[in-house]
């Protein structure tokens, strides 16, 4: 069992939902990014997810478009993202750590090879935005399998049942259901329709079912935590390394307490 999948199986058994944050590997300064992902675990995170800086990052609204230019910045490439998962391991075990990028860099790399150095660095998933499961079902997901790596794929408000079908076979680890049209940071939840939505998938997967994109707060967080089995928060934590303007510790500080104040919100749902 992977380490994903066995941190949703131990909360399972809790009753409890998974938090899951993002931020881009490098941003603002790569020797923030280690630190910042220990903090993010002492605070309540189950499962952290890791941008992988890219200059041309399609998914992205404005806040981590400008976050990948600040790691780029720092000249931040898959290989020194690798390289701070494994500086994570040394002092972390257990926390399973998800990738998520574009392919570009991926294919620069090699499939193959990716996938052995981000199981070497201690890497457990991996989302890869532009690369559907109708092309990603060949050589690149061999090696992932190959090499023990979940892939994780997205599922939007628009998706099928033919397509929640297709991408539910191929996924590994959880499920990533994006619950707005548009970009990362955008407009207010429809709680309503996101329940409807994963009411759809759960009836064709026994996956866990992670919802990212519009959580903004404690309150929006606990709100997703009742109908979802992850709650992933991105924009608002990369919004605040936007704005600590390099201060370090304004970082940890605000980072740490807005995911400390989901945690309390998702645990007394």
């Amino acid at each position: 069992m992977s380490r994903i999948a066995s941190c949703f199986a131990a909360l399972r058994g809790r009753g409890k939902t998974a938090l899951i944050p993002f931020v881009t590997a490098g941003d603002s300064d790569p020797a923030l990014t280690v630190p910042l992902m220990h903090a993010m675990v002492k605070a309540g995170a189950d499962i952290i997810e890791l941008g992988v800086p890219f200059s041309d990052p399609m998914a992205e609204g404005p806040v981590i478009q400008r976050a990948c230019e600040r790691a780029l910045r720092h000249h931040v490439s898959l290989r020194d993202v690798l390289d701070m998962v494994a500086a994570f391991r040394r002092d972390d075990a257990a926390t399973p750590v998800v990738l998520m990028g574009y392919l570009n860099p991926v294919e620069v790399m090699g499939y193959q090879a990716f996938a052995r150095r981000a199981r070497e660095a201690g890497v457990d998933g991996v989302i890869t935005v532009d690369f559907p499961p109708e092309e990603a079902g060949g050589d690149y997901a061999h090696a992932l399998d190959e090499e023990g790596l979940d892939p994780i794929f997205l599922l939007a408000p628009t998706s099928t049942p033919r397509r929640i079908a297709m991408i539910s076979a191929m996924a590994r680890g959880f499920v990533y259901y994006v619950s707005l049209k548009g970009v990362t940071g955008a407009a207010s939840l429809d709680i309503q329709s996101v329940e409807d939505k994963l009411a759809g998938i759960r009836a064709m997967t026994d996956m866990p079912v992670g919802v990212g994109f519009g959580i903004k707060d404690a309150a929006t967080a606990a709100r997703i935590a009742r109908v979802a089995d992850a709650v992933v928060v991105g924009s608002a934590l990369v919004r605040i390394i936007e704005e600590a303007g390099g201060d370090h510790g304004f970082v940890m500080e605000q980072v740490g307490g807005l995911l400390e104040s989901m945690r309390t919100a998702i645990d007394n749902e």
